[in-house]
């Protein structure tokens, strides 16, 4: 579609998945020079009326946003206090991790510790840079 054209639709739902998304499409056509036009709900935003009600959906969008985030936090929050903890559950188990830090600090490489811990280096690299392990520097004379 070029500047000037107009994209009409029989219903909003058509054009969008979910409000959000459909506030996005029509930002971009009106950032091309592209007016919308849906039948159904009588919204064509080179009216004054139209911009109105896409103005409404923009702030009822906005506010959805808001309380969905509300709640996210909420229930993370009850499942803190309940001592549920979220994310993915370690992959190296705190006693093992232990005594791969114990021989990294030896002088062990990590590619011999990989091997005798049967961890893939992989993770033993991210497990050591999450804990905030650094190898311990050695002195030259």
């Amino acid at each position: 579609m070029n500047a000037g054209d107009t994209l009409v639709v029989w219903k909003l739902d058509r054009l969008g998945r979910s409000l959000p998304h459909l506030l996005a499409i029509v930002t971009d056509l009106k950032e091309r020079g592209i007016a919308f036009r849906s039948l159904t709900e009588q919204m064509d935003t080179t009216t004054p009326h139209g911009e109105l009600l896409f103005s409404l959906f923009g702030a009822l969008a906005q506010y959805e946003r808001a309380l969905t985030r509300e709640r996210i936090m909420a229930g993370l929050a009850a499942a803190k206090r309940r001592g549920r903890q979220g994310g993915r559950p370690p992959t190296i188990a705190a006693e093992k991790m232990q005594l791969i830090v114990a021989a990294l600090s030896n002088g062990a490489s990590k590619a011999s510790v990989s091997r005798t811990f049967s961890v893939p280096r992989s993770t033993l690299t991210d497990t050591l840079e999450r804990i905030g392990w650094s190898a311990p520097v050695k002195d030259t004379p």
